[in-house]
């Protein structure tokens, strides 16, 4: 294809050339307009992230913001330690309590005596008891490790003890 061919193809189909350009031209523009329209949201953004920061205060603020997360993170480890501690003490605390008031002696008119259960959440405690009578009144003290006294009970000690073992 030599010049003057080429040069015929321009001129017979101009029309169609300045066309193709015009519509290319209006997309350009139209990406342009998009181009500026993210150029000023990011220049919003960028504002509104250093506004009253420098340059120079830039890189200072950003490590303040790593220093703090880094103080949660120990203060927050400290805080699960505690917790587990605090686990670990809630097993031997006493959880379980039950009560049973009971008559002791026919002659006496109200429940006057009880028995008192007061269990761990491994079932470790006491058991104590006091008869109240006419003449005197008599404590007792009996200790439970895993839900089993060395000591004889007696049934109304032996019901509290199982209303406090039934406890959650």
């Amino acid at each position: 294809m030599d010049n003057t061919e080429i040069m015929k193809f321009v001129v017979n189909n101009l029309s169609y050339m300045v066309a193709a350009l015009g519509v290319l031209m209006i997309v350009m523009y139209l990406m342009m307009i998009n181009v500026i329209y993210n150029i000023n949201y990011m220049k919003k953004r960028y504002k509104k992230m250093m506004t009253g920061v420098d340059g120079a205060n830039l890189e200072r603020l950003i490590i303040g913001c790593v220093d703090d997360a880094k103080a949660v993170s120990e203060e927050n480890q400290e805080i699960k330690n505690n917790i587990e501690d605090i686990k670990a003490l809630l097993q031997q605390a006493i959880t379980k309590v039950a009560v049973v008031r009971f008559r002791a002696f026919e002659d006496m008119g109200s429940d006057l005596s009880y028995a008192v259960a007061m269990l761990d959440s491994d079932n470790n405690g006491v058991v104590m008891s006091s008869i109240f009578g006419r003449e005197d009144s008599r404590s007792y003290v009996k200790p439970i490790t895993a839900g089993k006294s060395t000591y004889q009970m007696t049934s109304e000690e032996e019901d509290a003890l199982k209303q406090a073992m039934a406890q959650r």
